[in-house]
């Protein structure tokens, strides 16, 4: 079995996901499946078909997160935190400060996992191309991305363990 690597919290916030799907969402769906019931006909019964159709959702929605949690190879960066900051080079886990050339604008991205990635808070899958470009790099160094519109260069200003 491959094992996914996590970071903490992405692991922390998973079990968290799971926990509510089985204590709260499964036994509200479970209620409106017997409420739906009680309106006769199953056959014609919308509210019942929409209920047992959710419940299929949720619970394929467990079973993929339960075997994310069983692939998981959880990844702690704050233990390289004793790294010289000159020294640190970019791995899963870390927070990668940016700086375009083109531009001079400055990002901020953390390299996570797949189930943790939202490029809207800065979490960027190890499996995109910048991502991949800015593995085993370290600060100062220069990064060409190549990217379906084509290329773009980022100067690595800071990699924390954070």
């Amino acid at each position: 079995m491959e094992k996914t690597p996590m970071t903490v919290a992405g692991a922390e916030q998973l079990r968290k996901d799971l926990d509510f799907l089985k204590t709260v969402e499964r036994p509200r769906i479970s209620n409106a499946i017997a409420e739906a019931r009680e309106h006769g006909d199953l056959s014609e019964n919308a509210e019942y078909a929409a209920a047992r159709e959710e419940q299929g959702i949720c619970e394929a929605k467990i079973k993929n997160m339960e075997a994310q949690l069983a692939t998981a190879e959880i990844i702690d960066v704050t233990r390289l935190k004793k790294v010289p900051d000159s020294e640190r080079k970019v791995v899963f886990g870390a927070t990668v400060k940016l700086e375009r050339d083109d531009n001079g604008e400055e990002v901020t991205y953390k390299i996570v996992g797949d189930y943790e990635a939202d490029v809207t808070k800065g979490f960027i899958s190890y499996k995109t191309p910048i991502a991949r470009a800015l593995m085993g790099k370290f600060p100062d160094d220069d990064v060409v991305v190549v990217i379906p519109r084509g290329k773009m260069e980022y100067y690595i200003k800071e990699v924390l363990y954070i």
